[in-house]
């Protein structure tokens, strides 16, 4: 291990957070290239794109609450053997889009261990004890971090490699596998943080999440956690494809810049997130989802006069959205979860969070019958309906005054 490492373990979790997220999120600037190399509608490369949460979403509901009950290291080692599959499984198959599909299954099942078992992994190995210099939030921001820089750089790099780059179609892919084999390594450095009970109850009974009823995160994380990912997929899988005809020859590297932007800017605000947050209300989440409406409405703009100027503005506001709703929202879950699922609640968080994933393709459906624009314009309404409801719960069942649900 070397020395950074052994005075911060918890970077030898967040390397592989890291990498899973680059393998996660390279996918997405290739869009354009799969529909005009590949052939594939509109459609089909956003069903694709949404195709991962299919394995996202088991992988955090039952990896989250399993790794509470077994250890995170035995239900996060498999994750990086899963994230090198999957971008080999992606490099073999540019022009079948079943062999996509799988190769993105098996990206996602790696997705949902990391984000539901290396986030808690992570918030443990940031406690004052295992980490003096840590504060209360440091486990969610670096989790955050280790995330949205995997996405964000996973993307600008696939996107260079396949505007510039040899192979194309395969390049970026391997670049992950050696990446992602490099952090597995890593990884069985880490320190367990979860011991085993010595008399555990029913199976059944630890797939329960009992903080998942809590007011709090009914009222304030959960209306606004599809937006994470639903801001994030319109900056860097929308808004490329609607601005490719403007740029032709160099739609793929637009897309990774714009991935690079809006990913960027939603690193950059995890300073404001730090300052934002507070225990005595809502405000990080209520701030997270107002900066979500001038993005809808920029977005909208964006598709009206196809300008790539205005899209780049667009993708930096809606990245800084992203930013904002992961960090308050993750924020939230950790003082909200008990010691025994705090896995098993960030995995439900993460699970609404994606389904913000599907809106390329709900909007790519749509499209024909109400156009970009209109669409763009009713998603600023639903986040301002949105921003009510957190508004409405601003100081209400705050977890340290209510310990039950």
């Amino acid at each position: 291990m070397s020395a950074g490492t052994a005075r911060a373990p918890w970077l030898s979790v967040g390397a592989t957070l890291f990498a899973v997220a680059w393998g996660g999120n390279e996918f997405t600037p290739l869009l354009v290239m799969y529909r005009t190399d590949g052939h594939m509608s509109a459609l089909m490369v956003d069903l694709l794109l949404g195709a991962y949460v299919l394995g996202i979403v088991p992988g955090l509901l039952v990896g989250g609450p399993l790794s509470d009950r077994y250890g995170r290291r035995p239900l996060m080692l498999p994750a990086p053997v899963l994230g090198a599959l999957g971008s080999a499984v992606l490099a073999a198959g540019a022009h079948a889009p079943a062999v996509l599909f799988l190769g993105r299954i098996c990206s996602g099942i790696a997705l949902g261990l990391v984000m539901a078992v290396g986030t808690s992994w992570i918030k443990e190995l940031s406690d004052p004890v295992r980490d003096p210099g840590a504060d209360p939030g440091a486990g969610a921001r670096r989790a955050s971090l280790s995330l949205t820089a995997g996405f964000g750089l996973g993307a600008g790099v696939a996107a260079a490699l396949a505007q510039w780059g040899p192979w194309h179609a395969q390049l970026p892919y391997l670049v992950n596998i050696v990446l992602t084999v490099a952090a597995g390594a890593l990884l069985l450095r880490a320190p367990e943080t979860r011991q085993r009970p010595t008399a555990p109850g029913r199976l059944l009974d630890d797939l329960r999440i009992p903080s998942a009823s809590h007011r709090r995160f009914l009222l304030v994380v959960a209306p606004t956690a599809p937006w994470v990912f639903g801001t994030a997929a319109s900056a860097y899988a929308i808004l490329p494809g609607l601005l490719a005809v403007r740029m032709p020859g160099v739609a793929i590297g637009l897309a990774g810049l714009m991935c690079l932007v809006a990913l960027g800017c939603g690193v950059g605000v995890q300073v404001a997130a730090r300052r934002l947050d507070t225990p005595d209300s809502g405000r990080g989440v209520a701030v997270a989802i107002a900066v979500a409406v001038p993005g809808m409405v920029l977005a909208a703009l964006t598709a009206t006069t196809s300008s790539a100027l205005l899209g780049l503005v667009a993708a930096a506001v809606l990245g800084a959205a992203y930013g904002l709703l992961l960090v308050g929202g993750l924020q939230e879950v950790q003082r909200i979860a008990g010691p025994d699922d705090l896995a098993g609640l960030t995995a439900v968080f993460y699970s609404l969070s994606y389904v913000g994933f599907f809106i390329p393709a709900l909007l790519a459906g749509l499209h024909p019958y109400l156009g970009y624009p209109t669409l763009f314009t009713a998603g600023a309404v639903l986040a301002l309906g949105c921003l009510g409801v957190v508004l409405l719960g601003w100081r209400r069942h705050l977890p340290a005054a209510q310990t039950t649900p």
